[in-house]
C-alpha cells in the first residue's frame, strides 16, 4: 500500500471512533410501514360501475310499466287508430330510402357486435381489478 492510502486509513479510522452510531428512533419501522400503506391506498382505483343499481331499478321498472301499459291498453280502438296513424307517417316519411344488403346486414350486425364487446371488456376490467 502506498503511504497516502495508509494516511487515508488512518484518518478514516480516527473519524469512525469519533462519531457516534445513529440509530434510528422507536417507531421508525412503524412510520415507515404507514407512509407506505397511504401511498398504496392513493394507487388503488376504486370500481364505480357506470350505471348505478339505482339507475338500473329505475330502468327495468320503466320498461315493466311500459309492457303492463301496452298489454293492458293495447285493445282499444283509440289506441289503434293513433297507432295507425303514426305507422302512416312513419312510413310514408321512410319510403324513400332503400338500403342495399349490405347496409342491412351491418345495421343488424353492429350492435351484436358492441355487445360482445362491452362483454369481453367488462370481463377485463373485472379481472384487473379484482371484483
Amino acid at each position: 500500500m502506498k503511504e497516502s492510502d495508509k494516511n487515508i486509513e488512518q484518518l478514516i479510522d480516527k473519524m469512525m471512533a469519533e462519531e457516534k452510531l445513529q440509530s434510528p428512533s422507536f417507531d421508525f419501522t412503524s412510520k415507515i410501514m404507514a407512509e407506505v400503506l397511504v401511498l398504496e391506498e392513493k394507487k388503488l382505483k376504486t370500481y364505480k360501475p357506470l350505471i348505478s343499481k339505482s339507475t338500473w331499478i329505475f330502468i327495468g321498472l320503466a320498461l315493466l310499466g311500459l309492457i303492463i301499459y301496452a298489454s293492458l291498453f293495447s285493445g282499444t280502438s283509440q289506441n289503434l287508430e293513433i297507432g295507425k296513424v303514426y305507422t302512416d307517417k312513419i312510413s310514408n316519411t321512410f319510403s324513400g330510402i332503400h338500403l342495399s344488403k349490405n347496409i342491412v346486414y351491418a345495421i343488424l350486425i353492429v350492435p351484436f357486435m358492441i355487445l360482445v364487446q362491452v362483454g369481453i371488456l367488462k370481463n377485463y376490467f373485472d379481472k384487473k381489478y379484482q371484483l
